[in-house]
């Protein structure tokens, strides 16, 4: 009996093809780490540009990655951006981005705002 009472010929059976997981690609949980790394892969990085605000209204650029964080200022439709990365809070991923134009003004935006164009 090894570790954790598995012995040396158990091992090989805990990746070995059942009934159960025939036909799967690959296993649960490296399909989950390729999922992770795609979705933080497209939040890094780049140029983006501000889009959705509308017309008459404004993307509050906040201090922190949520609604409860002190706005900075509000940035039009057409805003080229500098996008840091990304995080999740809440269920609403918020981006840490800079200005193209001013790189010391930082701070945080809803996702659902930003466009590559």
């Amino acid at each position: 009996m090894g570790f954790w009472g598995f012995t040396p010929a158990d091992a090989g059976a805990i990746n070995r093809p059942t009934a159960r997981n025939k036909g799967q690609i690959m296993p649960r949980t490296s399909a989950l780490a390729v999922i992770a790394l795609t979705l933080i892969a497209g939040c890094t990085g780049g140029n983006v540009f501000v889009s959705g605000a509308g017309p008459d209204d404004l993307l509050k650029l906040r201090a922190g990655p949520g609604l409860e964080f002190n706005v900075i200022m509000g940035l039009p439709d057409g805003t080229a951006l500098t996008r840091q990365d990304c995080v999740t809070e809440l269920g609403q991923r918020w981006c840490r981005v800079t200005l193209a134009d001013a790189p010391g003004v930082t701070g945080y935006v809803s996702a659902d705002y930003l466009t590559e164009r």
